[in-house]
């Protein structure tokens, strides 16, 4: 009986101790997730393996960062030179007047006159808005006979880029001495920063104007027009009685100022030789005048 109860008391610790040990294994097992978990989302803010450095990069930064970089156009400065045939000079160049109007350009310069035979030439150059150029060249090649046609295209982008960097650095370095100079007391001190100043504004100055040049360039494209008569009918210039009357007269006038020219070329060696003559006959003359003389005492 005793041991009945005694193994029965045994029976209760010993299950009472597996539920103990079953709750703190538990237990174990679920601080143990927590600090997995806890551990996960440190790792989580830290990056792979810990590291801050491997962290991904958030793809707005990237597009922030590509958005920065400044793309510039390419810089193209047009220019075309062209040789015309038409009959009416000076109403070639109102029609190339017009034509640049009508493009958004401007007449730049002109100039006629004539020329051998009395045909006239003439030169004109006009100005046209880079995107018109190409139409601008079909219309000015309507007006006449093309004998010649060249165009140019000059790429400028690399000299167009250093310029606007030098001048972003002039404006910094400018910016700087300006601030400088209102902290300046001494006069030595505001006479060097000044110098400093002057020194920068004057390559400032110079790279805008060049800039600004390039600018002009670009914008609106050059087309240099050369302008001529046709040539008349059997040939450069028909028999004409008083052209070659007035070539006759200028002949003969011609061949005279070749004489003055030679006679005074030669007028040292003319007065040489009669100041020689001249010795010679009065020494030629005295000898014949010595035996005379002789002859008459005997």
């Amino acid at each position: 009986m005793n041991y009945k109860v005694i193994a029965l008391l045994v029976v209760c610790i010993a299950v009472v101790a597996a539920t103990g040990c079953m709750g703190l294994s538990g237990s174990s097992t679920t601080a143990q997730d927590s600090t997995n978990s806890v551990r996960y989302q440190s790792d989580a803010k830290m990056g792979y393996a810990g590291s801050p450095a491997a962290m991904p990069v958030p793809t707005q930064a990237l597009s922030q960062s590509g958005s920065g970089t400044s793309i510039i156009d390419t810089k193209i400065i047009k220019t075309a030179s062209l040789t015309l045939e038409v009959k009416d000079i000076t109403g070639a160049v109102e029609t190339l007047k017009s034509i640049a109007a009508q493009k958004g350009g401007y007449l730049s310069s002109t100039n006629v006159q004539k020329g051998y035979n009395n045909r006239l030439t003439g030169s004109v150059v006009i100005r046209i808005p880079q995107a018109e150029f190409e139409n601008a060249l079909i219309g000015v090649r309507a007006i006449g006979t093309v004998k010649s046609i060249s165009t140019q295209g000059q790429d400028v982008t690399e000299e167009y880029v250093d310029l606007q960097a030098q001048i972003t650095s002039y404006q910094n370095q400018l910016a700087q001495y300006n601030a400088i100079m209102k902290q300046s007391t001494k006069i030595e001190d505001i006479i060097k920063v000044q110098e400093q100043i002057d020194r920068v504004q004057t390559q400032l100055n110079r790279l805008e104007g060049r800039l600004k040049y390039l600018n002009s360039r670009i914008d609106l494209s050059t087309i240099t027009v050369s302008l001529q008569e046709p040539e008349p009918v059997g040939g450069k210039s028909g028999h004409n009685f008083v052209t070659t009357i007035n070539e006759g007269i200028a002949g003969f006038f011609g061949m005279i100022d070749a004489i003055i020219i030679i006679f005074l070329a030669l007028l040292p060696l003319i007065i040489l030789g009669g100041i020689g003559y001249g010795i010679y006959r009065w020494r030629k003359n005295k000898a014949a005048v010595v035996p005379a003389e002789l002859t008459e005492k005997k």
